[in-house]
């Protein structure tokens, strides 16, 4: 159980993160008319949400920017997806953890890396997913700065010191 109770750790801090960048971005009034934060929001929601539909096998839906007329919109959008996650995460056991994920986009790769890519295990995937929303919250998070905004510490280690405090979506989850 070591394996997937890290994994759920680092999914419980995702979703902490998650909802500090959002009281963050929801705090500006700026942030709901600049399309650059939009995108990057809507984008970390979108390849979570993916992957999520990869392994419950769910037909992939990708939603755009223009689906969302409001920031808050994207917000619940976001919030939905953890309560989803953390339910796939509950129901899963250690030992499928090490089963291959077939990514759709993977031939896009191919032509990058100029060979055919190895196929992924589900915990890799998982990691896949929990970086990648670091990276790109980091990127919200220098936005946010350029546009007057303070960005919250939302570093692992931050939330390990805090308690590893459950996520709080004030203004969202309603």
């Amino acid at each position: 159980m070591h394996e997937l109770n890290n994994i759920s750790l680092l999914f419980h801090h995702m979703e902490w993160a998650d909802a500090k960048v959002w009281q963050s971005v929801l705090k500006l009034s700026s942030a709901n008319s600049d399309s650059r934060l939009r995108k990057l929001l809507c984008h970390i929601h979108n390849v979570q949400r993916a992957f999520l539909y990869i392994w419950t096998k769910q037909p992939l839906e990708f939603s755009k920017e223009t689906d969302f007329p409001e920031l808050l919109d994207i917000a619940k959008w976001g919030y939905e997806y953890h309560s989803l996650v953390n339910e796939h995460l509950n129901s899963l056991n250690e030992n499928e953890l090490n089963k291959i994920i077939e990514i759709p986009w993977t031939n896009h790769f191919e032509k990058i890396i100029g060979r055919k890519p190895e196929n992924p295990s589900l915990a890799e995937t998982m990691l896949q997913v929990v970086m990648h929303s670091t990276y790109h919250r980091g990127q919200v998070n220098a936005r946010l700065r350029d546009l007057g905004g303070e960005p919250q510490l939302i570093d692992f280690i931050a939330w390990v010191w805090e308690g590893k405090p459950k996520a709080v979506w004030d203004g969202v989850n309603t």
